[in-house]
């Protein structure tokens, strides 16, 4: 027997709860912004600290989102610290639940679990970012008329470290194209695709890969030649001490 008033449904009304829902996608799509939001692949996940730096970005799919963080972005901001300029800028963003079933495949996100999960990607196009899911709540607003209509996702700027981005969107692929530092991506291909390489089974790479070319504040040139005057490691000198043995 229950032990609630029989006469109002308050948590059970299904036509009360499609109705929300309906109210809900249509303030997001007046209100809210088109982003692209990118399921992560893990390809190698290390179990023990339940990482994947080895994650690819295959797909990026169309979805309309509400910019809660109105007044700006949150986080540290921008600041100086001992490794140099770091942007920690955040954000939240409100996605319907319904709507991202629709547009993104169970089978595309993480671990198969049909919902949002840290890790993944949004692709901001106002200021052109890209930002990592770092928290998923799901009950941001407490079962309304009994059910959840939304989730709310905290997000970071992304910090690129060599994932694979291929996800058909020269604007999104660029990030890779960019900022890829693997010698590997500047490999010699043949015309069907298949990797040149030399007899002893190395791959061989363009003349003109450059360290430098992906990372603007790499320094590599400079310090080789640099060094190249005053560092002396032949057999006369294996220390570098300046002295003879």
């Amino acid at each position: 027997m229950s032990t609630t008033n029989l006469y109002f449904n308050n948590y059970g009304n299904f036509q009360e709860q499609s109705l929300i829902e309906d109210l809900i996608i249509e303030s997001i799509k007046i209100y809210g912004i088109e982003c692209f939001y990118l399921p992560r692949t893990m390809v190698a996940e290390d179990n023990l600290f339940g990482e994947d730096v080895l994650s690819k970005f295959d797909n990026a799919y169309p979805l309309e989102m509400y910019i809660k963080s109105s007044d700006g972005f949150e986080g540290d901001g921008d600041f100086l610290s001992k490794f140099g300029l770091e942007i920690r800028d955040e954000m939240v963003v409100t996605i319907s639940q319904r709507r991202f079933g629709e547009e993104v495949e169970v089978g595309d996100t993480t671990e198969e679990t049909g919902r949002p999960v840290e890790g993944d990607l949004i692709y901001f196009p106002l200021n052109g970012k890209t930002f990592e899911v770092k928290f998923v709540e799901h009950e941001s607003i407490f079962y309304q008329m009994g059910s959840l209509q939304t989730y709310d996702l905290r997000c970071e700027l992304f910090e690129y470290s060599h994932q694979q981005i291929d996800t058909g969107i020269t604007t999104i692929d660029a990030i890779e194209d960019d900022l890829s530092g693997d010698m590997l991506f500047f490999e010699l291909l043949d015309e069907a695709g298949n990797s040149l390489t030399f007899e002893s089974g190395d791959k061989m790479i363009q003349d003109g890969f450059r360290v430098e070319t992906a990372d603007k504040s790499a320094n590599n040139e400079f310090f080789q030649t640099s060094s190249a005057s005053f560092i002396d490691f032949s057999e006369g000198n294996p220390f570098s001490e300046g002295m003879g043995w």
